[in-house]
């Protein structure tokens, strides 16, 4: 089938990443969320993201209002009725996520794939919710979505090969470069990265390091873009926990247990760039 339309459930930060890439690869765009504010703000990061890239001379003008007339926003998942391929991209929560695909299962055509941005939680789970497994796949996008150019595309036990051939190149038309996971907790990305935030997190709670000088060890000694402290503000730490909770659950490895610093500042409401106060604070 050929995928015209592609609809984006979730317009925070990732959603409206997706949504961003998908409207420039020139599909039609429907990105869905719960409340009209939360659309958007979603609709307004995309249109100062191709603002940035007027003015340093990425795209045109009319290039940018192109993509932006390609993106309808919806607060009613009935809206996903006309999509072609869906991608799931809401919090990293599993009765939200769960719900979500109840939901599109009996509103969406039988053959339409249903794929989620899901960084942590088992596909096989998520795909049970459905009515048809075989088309339900992990499509997960790195922030920020729109530069960064990996697809970690994950298999669940039922995912067809027509599934995930159809997902793959459509991770290519995006201008990304896609790579396999089978479909254990964490995958191949947060399997490696998150013990090592956690780790990094452990130092700090340790009195091993401040914050600083954690990431510069890193950044300098290690040749990491970012420090892991850093990087987990970026990311968010609630969503760091969550993974690592899925982790530690799934996998049932002590290793994986999240640092009592890291839950100390999630339940304090210190989710990182997200709330302007995580490792660092960026008021």
């Amino acid at each position: 089938m050929e995928i015209k339309t592609f609809g984006v459930v979730g317009a925070g930060q990732m959603g409206n990443g997706i949504a961003q890439v998908a409207a420039t690869a020139g599909l039609q765009v429907i990105m869905n969320d719960i409340k009209d504010e939360f659309v958007e703000r979603g609709l307004k990061n995309i249109t100062k993201l191709l603002a940035k890239n007027v003015e340093k001379g990425k795209i045109a003008e009319g290039e940018k209002d192109s993509i932006l007339g390609r993106i309808k926003t919806s607060t009613s998942l009935k809206e996903m009725a006309p999509c072609d391929f869906v991608v799931e991209a809401a919090t990293e929560n599993e009765p939200i996520k769960f719900g979500i695909f109840r939901e599109l299962d009996s509103v969406c055509r039988p053959e339409i794939i249903l794929a989620s941005n899901t960084s942590s939680i088992p596909i096989g789970r998520i795909a049970a919710q459905t009515k048809r497994p075989e088309q339900v796949i992990g499509m997960h996008f790195m922030n920020p979505v729109p530069v960064m150019k990996l697809v970690e595309v994950i298999r669940g036990l039922a995912t067809s090969d027509e599934t995930f051939q159809t997902t793959w190149d459509l991770s290519i038309k995006f201008g990304k470069t896609p790579a396999l996971a089978n479909d254990f907790p964490g995958f191949i990305s947060n399997r490696v990265l998150m013990p090592m935030i956690n780790e990094a997190v452990y130092a700090l709670y340790h009195g091993v390091g401040k914050p600083e000088d954690i990431d510069t060890v890193m950044r300098l000694g290690m040749n990491h873009p970012m420090g892991p402290l850093a990087l987990a503000d970026l990311i968010g730490l609630d969503t760091c926990l969550a993974i690592l909770d899925v982790l530690h659950e799934g996998l049932g490895d002590p290793k994986y247990r999240a640092c009592p610093l890291l839950r100390k500042y999630v339940a304090a409401g210190w989710l990182g760039r997200k709330t302007k106060r995580g490792f660092y604070s960026y008021s």
